[in-house]
């Protein structure tokens, strides 16, 4: 009895790297796609071959798309004095999907964590303080997560933006510690953006 051949296994065993799917959840996934090899390999070959050649980092937020800069960072609706700052994309998409925030956004690119390595020149600190005077930002919300290496990262900017005159507020309710904003519910994240409070 013979297993998958090479490119098979080469297939399953990058399928296992994605988060949320281990080697057993990829080999049914890959063997699901060539069944159906018609309806989701080949569009899915195709997507991947695009999103690889297009995809790219909005030069003034972090969001990934295939422009240089994003349709929200381009929409003169959004540009209403405030800035959402999120750890990663994930997070951005998150907000978007709840429907609740109508400004802008900055991707920090992860948090600061001194076992990881992770200082501040490492994120998108110094391009966040340039936005908040270029832009004329009233408010900067910190919608990171409710973690020790989140809540550091949040002081740190709280303290970075002291004396701008911009106002510094953090999500409220609804976010547990150690929560983090990707897996929760957009009621969660509305009720959480509604109370937000002074950092």
């Amino acid at each position: 009895m013979t297993g998958p051949d090479s490119d098979i296994e080469t297939l399953i065993a990058l399928m296992a790297r994605l988060p949320g799917l281990g080697p057993r959840s990829a080999r049914r996934a890959v063997l699901h796609m060539i069944k159906k090899r018609g309806q989701l390999m080949d569009p899915l070959s195709d997507a991947l071959a695009r999103v690889a050649t297009y995809a790219r980092e909005c030069v003034m937020c972090g969001n990934i798309g295939t422009e240089e800069v994003c349709p929200i960072c381009r929409a003169d609706k959004r540009a209403n004095g405030q800035i959402c700052v999120v750890e990663d994309v994930a997070d951005l998409w998150a907000m978007e999907r709840a429907s609740v925030f109508s400004g802008r956004y900055h991707v920090l690119g992860g948090v600061l964590s001194a076992l990881d390595h992770v200082g501040p020149e490492d994120l998108r600190i110094s391009l966040l303080r340039r936005r908040v005077t270029d832009e004329g930002i009233k408010e900067v919300i910190l919608a990171l997560n409710a973690t020790v290496d989140g809540q550091t990262t949040a002081h740190y900017i709280a303290d970075e933006l002291e004396g701008s005159g911009v106002a510094v507020t953090s999500l409220a309710q609804g976010v547990p510690i150690g929560g983090e904003l990707d897996y929760l519910d957009d009621g969660t994240i509305s009720a959480a953006l509604k109370a937000r409070r002074s950092f």
